[in-house]
């Protein structure tokens, strides 16, 4: 499979669009490839877990979970997966970030699905404290990525009781990329419940502590490559991002410390992963390091961010038409995708 590319005057190419096949435009010669994002919305089994709170999800829960529903919910997010990235590379997302997973077993049986099974996607999961049973987790492939390292860092919130409030942990996965080291922070950022004013600094304080892993990872290595990727619950004009993270809009307005959001001016431009009363969010993002968009770092730069939500995975009518079309609205099964739209950007490296 050929396609042509269209890249900046600076980087013009003709690319075989995988990660290690290659074509070639006068004397240089480059590598694409793709890393992105979904939340699956609600990916539970059909086990009662006594450690979680999963009876909704449950043959005998309100939502008369069964497995014929287990079995399409699968179908479809596979097919999803399969198709992310797939316009400049046949072999999709080399590495996707997940949330809303009950545990492994959904993964595993995730990763089977006969339209993404022959990437043989790998799985990095640790159980979180959350309060709804859901975790993230991250799929690669291992023909591309191998892990070195991995960890769960907590994020610790309370309410006004001074206690605890549980929710999800960031996973950090660090690894070798087609030769390259780098890092993924895979995300899902508390809720806005009580409101976005009431839970923002519940958010603030997963940015922070993000914020904490990437300054380690620059204090060790200045041209460190990492990826913080997620359900933030927060566009990219909101305190966790803009401030915390300090993501810019534009690669000229990075400096040291900050980072650089490809999906700020996506958002500007109208474009959301979910809807709500009519508004759309982009609450799904993928955040860089600076060393994506400095050329003389070498190795793979940032080229194109997207938004994944073609027409089968939106609501076709009602009051609703338009929006991600889901598995449920409200206890009812309409036989949906996700509540998410996906996002993934892609990655060039001249060879």
């Amino acid at each position: 499979m050929r396609a042509t590319v269209s890249f900046p005057s600076v980087i013009l190419a003709l690319i075989f669009c995988t990660v290690a096949n290659l074509s070639i435009w006068g004397q240089d010669r480059y590598r694409i490839a793709a890393i992105g994002f979904y939340n699956v919305e609600n990916l539970f089994d059909l086990e009662n877990d006594a450690t979680i709170n999963d009876e909704d999800f449950l043959p005998t829960g309100s939502y008369l979970w069964n497995a014929e529903k287990y079995k399409e919910k699968m179908s479809h997010i596979g097919r999803v997966i399969s198709e992310l990235g797939t316009e400049k590379t046949p072999d999709g997302v080399a590495i996707l970030g997940v949330s809303e997973v009950e545990n492994r077993k959904v993964l595993e049986d995730l990763v089977k699905e006969p339209q993404i099974a022959s990437r043989n996607y790998q799985i990095v999961h640790y159980d979180s404290p959350d309060e709804r049973g859901i975790d993230v987790a991250l799929l690669y492939n291992p023909k591309y990525f191998k892990v070195s390292a991995s960890k769960s860092l907590p994020v610790l919130i309370y309410g006004e009781d001074k206690q605890r409030n549980f929710t999800r942990d960031v996973l950090l996965v660090s690894g070798v990329f087609d030769g390259e080291p780098i890092h993924v922070m895979v995300n899902h950022w508390p809720s806005r419940s009580g409101g976005e004013k009431v839970s923002d600094p519940w958010r603030v304080a997963a940015a922070a502590v993000c914020k904490k892993a990437c300054d380690s990872l620059l204090k060790a290595d200045p041209k460190a490559k990492f990826v913080i990727m997620g359900d933030l619950n927060d566009d990219p004009v909101n305190n966790s991002v803009k401030e915390v993270l300090r993501a810019k809009k534009e690669k000229e307005e990075v400096r040291k410390g900050d980072t650089f959001n490809p999906f700020y001016n996506l958002y500007k431009k109208g474009l959301g992963t979910l809807a709500y009363r009519d508004a759309w969010s982009l609450f799904d993002q993928i955040i860089l390091s600076p060393a994506w968009i400095q050329p003389e770092v070498g190795g793979y730069q940032y080229f194109q961010a997207n938004v994944h939500g073609p027409n089968y995975m939106r609501q076709q009518s009602g009051q609703f038409k338009g929006y991600p079309f889901r598995a449920y609205v409200g206890a009812t099964y309409v036989g949906g995708y996700s509540d998410h739209f996906p996002t993934y950007f892609y990655l060039v490296k001249k060879i």
